[in-house]
């Protein structure tokens, strides 16, 4: 009876599981129909970096594309970013409705930061590439264009719709996952895998990881690589803060709780 009651428990969260997730992919697959209808519009916004990086130039910017089916399969990717962009909370949403009945009041508390923050940390990576690391790197490149001469030909970029979108979109999602690291370091701290003393003897490693793992997720040049790692240095200084804020919270709990049992045993 134990069992059977155990198999049914078993086979109830397994389904309600599969609807959630089938919940999130229907969502995810309603944006990509509705972002393909608007790829156009989402083409548009993407491409504005580059376009105002060279706006104010001379030389009028174009670009290009080489093979007939190269701006459909554009379209399709924008629209696929664009659906995974706006299917993620939701994900993120239906995972957290799936684990919070088995969790108490304090747990539920404790979680639905992360929930939150998580969504955010993202935005703010895709705006950092977006509006500061795009248009610096765009300039970066256009400097090795050349103007020619008698005896040699000028070099000019003639950029390509897919390869630029691609470029964007990867480091849109670079940064926006590599900027879940306070997240990461806090869940880790939690269930007492790290704490602040040492993530702070670990520094002088993580700073070579985080340029190794920068130099890994950008293109080859010092603007996207410095772009990335700096932030990703600023997120692991907040990481220790903020672990060393629970590990304060903890121990005044705990001190608490010793408290009132010392209290208990003298009444």
């Amino acid at each position: 009876s134990i069992k059977m009651s155990e198999s049914n428990s078993f086979t109830s969260h397994f389904v309600e599981l599969r609807s959630r997730l089938l919940n999130s992919l229907i969502f995810i697959f309603i944006a990509f129909i509705l972002s393909y209808i608007f790829a156009e519009q989402i083409y548009n916004f993407l491409v504005e970096p580059y376009a105002n990086a060279v706006k104010d130039e001379e030389n009028s910017r174009r670009l290009i594309f080489t093979a007939l089916h190269e701006t459909f399969v554009t379209y399709i990717k924008v629209a696929f970013f664009a659906a995974i962009f706006l299917g993620s909370p939701v994900l993120l949403i239906q995972i957290y409705k799936f684990i919070a009945p088995g969790l108490y009041k304090n747990e539920k508390r404790a979680i639905l930061p992360y929930l939150i923050s998580t969504p955010i940390l993202f935005l703010l990576g895709g705006i950092l590439v977006y509006y500061l690391v795009m248009p610096l790197a765009i300039k970066f490149f256009l400097s090795f264009e050349t103007i020619g001469s008698k005896t040699s030909l000028p070099i000019q970029l003639e950029a390509k719709v897919n390869e630029y979108l691609s470029l964007i979109m990867r480091l849109i999602f670079a940064f926006g996952i590599s900027f879940q690291l306070p997240i990461l370091l806090n869940l880790l701290a939690r269930i007492g895998v790290v704490n602040s003393e040492y993530l702070r003897k670990r520094r002088r490693y993580v700073i070579v990881i985080i340029f190794a793992l920068a130099a890994i997720l950008t293109p080859p040049d010092p603007i996207t690589q410095v772009g990335l790692a700096i932030p990703l240095l600023l997120l692991y200084e907040l990481s220790i803060f903020t672990v060393s804020f629970i590990e304060k919270k903890k121990h005044d709990v705990l001190r608490f709780q010793n408290h009132s049992r010392a209290c208990d045993v003298g009444v």
